[in-house]
Order: C-alpha cells, then structure tokens, then sequence
C-alpha cells in the first residue's frame, strides 16, 4: 500500500475541522515543542507568496493574521461591509492553499475592536471554523471580551487573547489583566501571551507562564528591550526567548511557540524569520 505524503495527510486532516479537548490545544511530540509563525512577520508580502515563504522554511504551523485576509486601504464601513458579504467560499479557498503548501493553520488572528457590531463579532467565528480552526487570537480590550465569551461558547472556539506593552485601561498588558477577563468569562477564553512585549512591560514572562500554562493557547516570540524598550534583533534584547523555548521542553508544555517578527532587521522577512528559526533551533539543542 503506497504511503500518504505529508501534504497529503494534512489535506485529509483538513476535511475536518480539528477539536480541541483541554486548555493547552495542541500536543506536541514528546520532548518537542513546536516553532511556528505569525503570519504578520511576512507583511512585505501577500498571502501566496507568505505561503510560499513559510513552505520554504519548512514551518508548518501559522497563525493567520486577518491583515493577510483581509483588503487594505478600505474606510471603516467598507471593512464591516466586505466582512459581512464576503462568500466564506472565498476563506476555504485560502484553506486549500496552506494544505496545499502543507502548512497548518493552527488560528485566525482577528482583532475584535469596541466598534464591532455582533454580526461582525460572530462573522470573525464564522470564518475562522471556515478556515477549519476553532482557535482566534485577538487584541482587544476587558469589556470587549465579556461580549465575545458568549459567542466563543456557542461557536465552541477558544479566543486567546493578546496583550501589548503599553498599559492603558482595559488593555491586555498586565497579569491582573488576563485574571481579569477569564475570571466568570467563558472557558475558552484563553491566553496569547506575548513575550516580548510582556518583558517591555516589566513582567516576567518565564513566571507567568509557569503560572498560568494550562491556560496559554499560544506564544508570540519576540526580543525587547525592558522599560518600554523597543523591539530589536534576537539575542540583543532583555526578553527570555531562549529560557521560554527550554522551559516549554523542560515542562513538555504543548504550548505552540509562533515566531513574530517585528524589529528592523537587515535582510527581508524571509531572511529575517529564517535567523529567528535558527535561533529556536539552537536553544532547544
């Protein structure tokens, strides 16, 4: 009998939409933890050739950013409008792309605002089981949260929630803030923590993931300076990238790590993610 390809099997795989049984998601193979990427971090480029660019680095497992979705240069009205027209026809097709490229999409990032409507509140849970994930990411705000859990329990889909470093009211930024929106909020609500910018913050982001790993859907990774210090290449900033990694293997958390680059570099995004990958690699050796 002729063995399936990993292309393949991951087209088979994505005839069903996957189910996740506990806070954690995604198991990883043992002693393995799994580096993946943020869409977002191939910005200079569209979707296709994004695809095409994580196929060639060999990273299967992407968090879709909605800035790679999603038309640019449209009013406020007009996004809401394309939001809520927009045969999800279009999404599956977008879906086929990464099985073909065998590239998992592991969530859909998409940002639930104040300014949303409910139709476009449940239009984002809509797409996303269209894409075939029961995953979002999100930057948002605490109130805007207790108005998604209600639609998080009816779609079954787990939002984590993002957080940045600057600490404005209702914003994801401390760990009261994250206590805060899951505490009475629906169960899947969930965390999307942001190492980088959670050390720019001055937090501790070995501590709380320590603390809170049960309910950390995923990681962002990315080096900054503390104080508010800016985002900066791998290695030459305060953020623990290398103790995360090994702290997700020491512990066997299967908490994907999704690389997200954001600093200057001095090659393009490909190359850019291509060092940040190599950087994983040799922490986790």
């Amino acid at each position: 009998m002729r063995q399936l390809t990993r292309r393949e099997l991951l087209r088979q795989a994505g005839r069903a939409i996957p189910v996740v049984t506990s806070a954690s998601l995604l198991a990883s193979p043992p002693n393995a933890v799994r580096i993946g990427v943020q869409s977002y971090s191939f910005r200079d480029r569209p979707l296709d050739a994004a695809i095409r660019a994580m196929a060639d680095l060999s990273l299967t497992c992407c968090e879709l950013s909605q800035g790679h979705v999603e038309p640019k240069g449209l009013s406020r009205e007009e996004l809401r409008q394309w939001r809520l027209s927009t045969p999800l026809d279009q999404f599956r097709q977008i879906r086929q792309k990464f099985d073909s490229a065998g590239v998992e999409i592991f969530a859909y990032n998409y940002s639930f605002r104040e300014d949303f409507t409910e139709d476009e509140v449940a239009r984002g849970f809509e797409v996303a089981r269209t894409l075939g994930v029961n995953r979002i990411t999100a930057s948002t705000t605490v109130s805007t949260v207790r108005r998604i859990a209600p639609e998080a329990s009816k779609h079954q889909t787990y939002v984590a929630l993002h957080n940045h470093s600057n600490i404005k009211p209702g914003e994801f930024a401390r760990p009261e803030d994250f206590e805060e929106a899951m505490r009475g909020n629906s169960k899947y609500i969930l965390i999307n923590l942001d190492i980088g910018h959670f050390t720019a913050a001055g937090f501790d982001a070995v501590e709380f993931i320590e603390k809170h790993h049960s309910h950390i859907m995923n990681l962002h990774l990315k080096d900054r300076k503390r104080d508010q210090g800016p985002n900066v290449p791998w290695g030459q900033g305060d953020t623990p990238i290398r103790e995360v990694l090994q702290l997700l293997q020491k512990k066997r958390y299967p908490i994907p790590a999704l690389i997200e680059y954001e600093h200057k570099g001095s090659g393009d995004s490909f190359d850019e993610v291509k060092t940040c990958l190599a950087y994983c690699r040799k922490a986790l050796a």
